[in-house]
């Protein structure tokens, strides 16, 4: 199936705002079991290692990443989310920096050895993916990763965001980030079936 060159995308802001996040379609209330494996795998579960939450929406990623002691800076696009995401944290006893941003201008200054990107990437067109990947390669400190999940080619539902192949991938990433792995998998939530997904594994040069 052709994915749509141009594709509709909610209003950010009003949908964290008028809806309870426990029904959104990417909601998961664990980390990824794709993301839990890739930590051990790359040794990056180092207490107090710098990661970036990119897009956290309802914010459950970032707080079972600062559950494994890793210090966590969260941001999204939505006001709304980040304050429903810290009331969240807050609530846990677990201390993370979340902060608004716009990954196409984003303010941040710092760079983190992970940058997790569930989601982000996938909602952009062919327009804004340069400015995508040239903020992203600012953000990622050199030797760093990124994880990076977003909706496969395979994926057959009519709606919802951008599909890629794994060539289409490495075009994207390739020679700013090493491509170490590219894996089929589910886009974990609450939609059944399970949207086909591909969690990729880059590295910084």
């Amino acid at each position: 199936m052709r994915t749509p060159e141009k594709r509709e995308f909610p209003d950010w802001e009003e949908r964290y705002a008028s809806e309870d996040v426990t029904g959104m379609p990417w909601f998961y209330e664990d980390l990824d079991p794709d993301v839990e494996k890739a930590l051990g795998r790359y040794g990056l579960e180092e207490e107090g290692l710098r990661v970036l939450d990119l897009g956290t929406g309802p914010g459950t990623q970032a707080l079972a990443l600062a559950r494994r002691r890793l210090r966590v800076t969260a941001t999204d696009v939505s006001r709304t989310a980040v304050e429903k995401a810290a009331a969240l944290a807050a609530k846990a006893g677990l201390e993370i920096e979340f902060l608004r941003d716009d990954i196409l201008d984003s303010r941040l200054e710092d760079r983190f050895r992970l940058v997790h990107d569930r989601g982000v990437f996938h909602v952009f067109g062919h327009e804004a993916r340069p400015e995508y990947m040239r903020q992203v390669s600012r953000l990622v400190s050199p030797g760093g990763w990124l994880f990076l999940k977003c909706f496969s080619e395979k994926e057959t539902r009519e709606e919802g965001p951008y599909r890629f192949s794994p060539d289409q991938i490495r075009a994207y990433f390739d020679p700013a980030f090493e491509i170490v792995s590219i894996e089929e998998t589910v886009y974990y939530g609450t939609l059944d079936p399970q949207p086909q997904a591909l969690f990729c594994v880059l590295r910084r040069r």
